[in-house]
Order: structure tokens, then C-alpha cells, then sequence
């Protein structure tokens, strides 16, 4: 048996009133999502305890069988291992967004407008000349998504991701220290957050960006520090070869430490206008030399955050159209049957412009075993699925291990 995880990122929503009280998924027209879900066993998996934050980089983990309690590093961790960047024991790396604020010092946006690679590269390596120093360093990475190290700093602060916190002036949600060990580190990046908008309100490029009427990328905003985490591959948990497809930094990351074959394809954008096509044949192919693929599409989050419920429909419908329906077709005809996962990693509700707990409504399918009653896949409809509430590793124990033979 093959198998084929497509993580449709924050694509669970809450209903919607311009959408006639709907979610994104229930609005969609995803006629080979539902094909594929009449022939799949449905229900709802809890990626995120409550105790963590519902970031994406716990949820796709949780996703992947692993214990986030014991293995959650924080976010940056991750994205230095995707951008090849070896840390030492105490460095502590942390994403750095470049993001935008308005002319009051609110947080417009968590990306700078989607502010473009090239560009972003430009006004990171500017800030590494000029605010340069022998204890840290920025790593530039893709859009607005880059990274920090802090050569022995301390992990006991507290920082807000800008996601999370649209529409907030900027110094109600500064880093805060938890003690006295990480009053150093909180002082040190709030400097740092200081003399970057500084330096960046007048850059040549946000001069431009702004006199073509689009977000300046006027502040450096850092959170989810940590340490380098101790994980096990995945062939060593669940006994599998994997590859992984993104246009993310962090699920590169995931994938580094699981053990998972990086799989680049161009024009990955983690917008509405990534290359679905070229996503979707790079699975297939991946499966001729790997027993699992995690393809994971960004587009219906960046939905979620930026609160454009037609344009989340919108990336859903793509998702079926341009995505399900090359896989179920291409994989239909292989030498070894292939199953097939879709689900979100976390819900990105349009109303809220953030992540929640809640649990995320999954569909499973595996050849030559029948489907439950659930005919289309959202929300509510999964709720009468066989399996019921996962957690844990139990889906990735489900989707690996099950057999022909197997019931609910």
C-alpha cells in the first residue's frame, strides 16, 4: 500500500453570513473531494491539546503521529532545519516575519501585504548590515517568512504571533520575559523590533510599495523561539520512507527531522496562485520511490487570515479541481492500490483571522474498503463518520496500519 496525506492548511471554518451561514467547505463546489469522501470513513481528529497554541507547526506534528508535548520546539526550529541552518545546542531560533503596521502602530497585516521574496531578501540583509551583531543573526527566507537565531539566548519569553493579533497596536504584544532569565533575550528583541521599523519605514522598496498602493513591510515582528527538538524519523515510529511537498519553510522543517525527501516544485507560492498542477504530479511521481507523501497546500489558511471567505471558496475549489482530481484519477490506475488522507491541520476561521483548537474533520480512503454514510466532506457532515474523535497518534496509526480486514 501507497499513501497520500493532502493537508488542505486552515481549511475548516466556522459558518459564514455572506456565505449563507456556511463554512468555505460546505459553500465549495469540490465534486471529486465528495467522490472521493462517499468512498472514504470520515471524522474529526484534535490536532492541538489545549493547553498549546494551534500553530501549524504543533497540528501538521500532531498530524504526523508525533507527541508535540514531547517533541515541540517551537516554530523556528524547524524552518532553520528546512533552510539547511545547523543550530548549535543553546542557539535559540525563532521565526521573523516582516510584517506591516498602519500609520497608528497597529499590526495591518502578519506578511507585509505577501511582500515578495525578492523583495523581502533586499530589506533582510539590509537590517543584518545595519543592526549587525556578534550574538545573532537574519536568515532571509521565502515572502514575508524568515528567520532568527540568538546565539545562547533564553527561551523563557513570551511572544505573540502577529497572526493572531490583526488589528493590535504593536506595543500592547511586545515580547515579555517570564523570569529573570529571559529578561536579557525580551530586551534584546524589542530593540531589535524598535530599530528595525527605523530602518525599514523609508527603504527605497516601501517607498515604492506604498506608492503603489500596497503594505509597506515596516517592522520585524519575532516569536515561537526554541531549542533544536529530539525526534525520531518517521520509519523509525511507523516504519514508512516519506516525502514531503510544500512552499513552507516549517513543513520542510517537520520533514527534515522526520525523514521525509524534500520535494521542491516551482511556482509553490502558498497563495491562491500556487502551481496546484505541478504540486499534484510531483506526488504521484513521489510515490514511485516512497511509501507516503505529505502534500500540503498553504493557500485556503492564508485565506483564513487575511478574512476573504470567497477567496478561501475559492482556493477549496482549486484544491478539488486542480489537485483531487489528477490524484484520484492518476492513482486509480497504479500497480499498488494507494490510499488517500485529506484534512486541515488546524481550523483558520475567517471571522477570527487566526487559528483555533478545535477539531478538524478528516476523510480517509483506502482501496477496497467501503466508505461510512458521510457523501461530502465539511464540518458537520464528518461528525456521522465511523471513526468518531481522534487524537493522539491514532489517524496516522489508522491510516497506516489498517487492512482489508479491518472494521470500525
Amino acid at each position: 500500500m501507497k499513501y497520500i496525506i493532502i493537508l488542505a492548511d486552515g481549511c475548516s471554518d466556522y459558518p459564514i453570513k455572506k456565505l449563507g451561514d456556511k463554512t468555505p467547505l460546505m459553500a465549495a463546489k469540490t465534486p471529486y473531494i465528495d467522490a472521493l469522501c462517499a468512498r472514504s470513513r470520515c471524522g474529526l481528529l484534535k490536532t492541538v491539546p489545549d493547553d498549546m497554541p494551534p500553530g501549524s507547526e504543533i497540528a501538521n506534528m500532531a498530524v504526523l503521529g508525533y507527541d508535540v508535548k514531547q517533541v515541540y520546539q517551537g516554530r523556528g526550529v524547524l524552518e532553520a532545519a528546512s533552510m539547511g541552518i545547523d543550530l548549535a545546542s543553546d542557539d535559540l531560533a525563532m521565526r521573523c516575519n516582516l510584517i506591516c503596521l498602519d500609520e497608528e502602530g497597529r499590526i495591518k497585516n502578519h506578511s507585509a501585504g505577501h511582500i515578495p521574496t525578492e523583495e523581502s531578501h533586499e530589506l533582510i540583509e539590509m537590517l543584518n548590515k545595519k543592526i549587525p551583531g556578534d550574538q545573532y543573526q537574519f536568515h532571509p527566507g521565502v515572502s514575508y517568512r524568515h528567520l532568527f537565531v540568538l546565539h545562547g539566548g533564553s527561551d523563557q519569553v513570551v511572544c505573540t504571533p502577529p497572526h493572531d493579533v490583526p488589528g493590535t497596536f504593536f506595543r500592547d504584544v511586545m515580547v515579555k520575559s517570564k523570569n529573570l532569565e529571559g529578561d536579557t533575550t525580551a530586551e534584546l528583541l524589542n530593540d531589535l523590533i524598535l530599530k528595525s521599523q527605523a530602518l525599514l519605514g523609508d527603504h527605497p522598496i516601501n517607498r515604492k510599495r506604498i506608492a503603489s498602493g500596497k503594505d509597506p513591510a515596516n517592522s520585524v515582528w519575532f516569536w515561537s523561539p526554541g531549542y533544536r527538538p529530539d525526534m525520531k524519523t518517521f520509519m523509525e515510529l511507523y516504519g514508512k520512507q516519506g516525502a514531503v511537498i510544500s512552499a513552507v519553510d516549517l513543513i520542510y522543517g517537520i520533514g527534515v527531522y522526520a525523514g521525509f525527501k524534500p520535494i521542491k516544485v516551482p511556482g509553490s507560492t502558498g497563495l491562491y496562485d500556487t502551481n496546484y498542477e505541478g504540486k499534484a504530479k510531483a506526488a504521484v511521481d513521489a510515490l514511485k520511490d516512497t511509501d507516503l507523501v505529505y502534500l500540503h497546500i498553504e493557500a485556503s489558511d492564508e485565506a483564513g487570515h487575511e478574512g476573504d471567505a470567497d477567496l478561501k471558496v475559492r482556493t477549496l475549489e482549486y484544491l478539488d479541481q486542480r489537485v483531487v482530481k489528477y490524484i484520484t484519477e492518476k492513482t486509480a490506475g497504479m500497480d499498488e492500490p494507494v490510499a488517500i488522507a485529506i484534512l486541515p491541520d488546524h481550523p483558520t476561521p475567517c471571522d477570527l483571522r487566526t487559528h483555533t483548537h478545535d477539531p478538524v474533520p478528516f476523510m480517509m480512503y483506502h482501496p477496497g474498503i467501503e466508505g461510512d454514510q458521510v457523501k461530502e466532506y465539511d464540518e458537520k457532515s464528518v461528525e456521522k463518520g465511523s471513526f468518531g474523535l481522534l487524537a493522539g497518534d491514532e489517524f496516522i496509526k489508522h491510516f497506516l496500519k489498517i487492512n482489508h480486514t479491518d472494521s470500525i
